[in-house]
């Protein structure tokens, strides 16, 4: 057998079928794919281009973020914290995001996927709040990451002199366009029909998005329920709850991925698990905006139930999928008072097969078998918070975090050597990314915030 590259002596961990994690292991892959996967003794006849001595590094799959906020990157660290829910979206983070230029939106996507990338995240699902879509899709591809990506959709009409009709109609127009022009087909970049979510979808577009997701193979993804107000605004605008509208709607199933529902109902969770519909859960942003996810989150029920969790970093403050994947696992042993509760194994499925389902990729990414695509991380153990391994997969989740990520293959293509990404110009683009959101703040009037003097 021929490869392009061969990693040997490496302890795999695999997510496969039977979930083997292979001590001295080995993996082959040539061109986009991976072609063997077994002990290295096993694969030692393999006529290799380059070979790899993998003995310092445990590989996994690359991890899969299924929302993440690639535009909001340069307003990180800027918001205020204590803000109200309401007052942060809508005084703030909305007219900051919308105040960006085109190239100001392209730079961003870039700081946020060079973060990702850095720290193993090969694949992410872009939460449907682009603007300059274009570009966007133009500086996603120049980075080698896989991606499938949304442009800010809503068509509710807020004003009583709105056209709705024809807010609805160009809303999905536009999306139609964008899955015309960046069909999936099996390229690593593509369009999705995604919605704002939350009440800013009408029932027509709901209904129309999932028709068009359907015909094209595509998928939705759309917030819902992060904090009470949905449920208050659909109780009080249809009569019944978030989940139950859309289901009386008949938009739920495995098409679509609804992000953060934290103030969901039993009844909501039930629906959730019969139709087959998908669930983000962002733990970092539920904890740090306050959602009340110990509290009143249902994951644990939902997850019982069969329902399908994927994980997600979402705004502008992190981009490691590996910090958020230690909070999983932390969240709700504390909030119920029960350790058994989302054990280091069933997270890291969350980060990676769970993923694939959610993009309807599951026979491609999500594991290290042969046959689907070679999108790897090599994390460097020859570091203290790795030191001594014992268990890989409990350590790479409550002792490791993205800085220990030393390379990443996506299709077989390193995009990240030592500690560095090898697509992206990283000096270059953290000096003009300062420039720009130097300039985007100063637009914007709004005050920066701290309780310190800065001087």
């Amino acid at each position: 057998m021929q490869a392009d590259t061969l990693i040997t002596g490496a302890t795999v961990i695999t997510m496969d079928g039977a979930r083997r994690v292979i001590r001295d292991g080995a993996v082959a892959f040539a061109g986009d794919t991976i072609v063997a996967v077994g002990k290295s003794a096993d694969l030692a006849a393999i006529d290799a281009r380059e070979v790899i001595d993998g003995r310092r590094f445990v590989l996994t799959p690359g991890f899969i973020n299924c929302h993440v906020h690639v535009t909001e990157t340069l307003i990180r660290g800027f918001i205020p914290e204590a803000l109200p829910f309401d007052e942060e979206l809508g005084e703030w983070v909305i007219p900051l995001y919308k105040s960006h230029d085109a190239a100001e939106q392209a730079v961003s996507a870039k700081l946020a996927i060079a973060a990702m990338l850095r720290s193993g995240t090969t694949t992410f699902l872009e939460a449907g709040t682009v603007i300059a879509f274009d570009e966007v899709m133009a500086a996603i591809e120049d980075t080698g990451v896989r991606a499938r990506n949304g442009r800010w959709t809503e068509d509710r009409a807020w004003a009583p002199s709105a056209d709705a009709e024809a807010l609805t109609r160009d809303a999905l127009a536009a999306l139609t366009q964008d899955l015309e022009r960046y069909p999936q087909d099996g390229r690593r970049i593509a369009a999705w029909p995604n919605l704002i979510g939350h009440m800013t979808a009408t029932d027509a577009l709901w209904q129309g998005v999932t028709a068009l997701a359907k015909r094209t193979g595509t998928g939705i993804s759309a917030h819902m329920s992060p904090v009470a107000g949905d449920s208050e605004w659909y109780l009080a605008n249809t009569g019944k709850r978030p989940v139950e509208h859309l289901a009386d709607l008949g938009v739920l199933g495995p098409h679509l991925n609804l992000v953060h529902m934290v103030h969901i109902d039993a009844r909501e969770a039930e629906l959730v698990a019969a139709s087959g519909t998908h669930v983000t859960h962002c733990p970092g942003a539920s904890i740090r905006c306050g959602y009340g996810v110990g509290k009143h989150g249902l994951f644990p029920e939902m997850a019982r139930a069969g329902v399908n969790i994927a994980l997600g970093t979402d705004g502008a403050d992190n981009h490691d999928m590996m910090r958020v994947i230690t909070l999983m696992a932390a969240l709700f042993k504390d909030a119920r008072q029960d350790r058994s509760l989302f054990p280091a194994h069933e997270v890291l499925e969350m980060a990676t097969v769970n993923g694939a389902k959610v993009l309807g990729m599951a026979d491609v990414i999500g594991s290290i078998e042969v046959g689907k695509k070679a999108d790897i991380v090599a994390h460097d153990t020859r570091r203290p918070e790795w030191q001594p391994v014992n268990n890989a997969v409990d350590q790479l989740v409550w002792s490791a975090d993205g800085r220990g990520v030393h390379s990443v293959w996506v299709d077989g293509v390193r995009v990240v050597a030592d500690f560095a990404c090898t697509t992206i110009d990283e000096d270059a683009l953290y000096d003009e990314g300062q420039a720009m959101a130097d300039a985007v703040l100063a637009r914007s009037g709004l005050p920066l915030m701290s309780e310190w003097p800065i001087l």
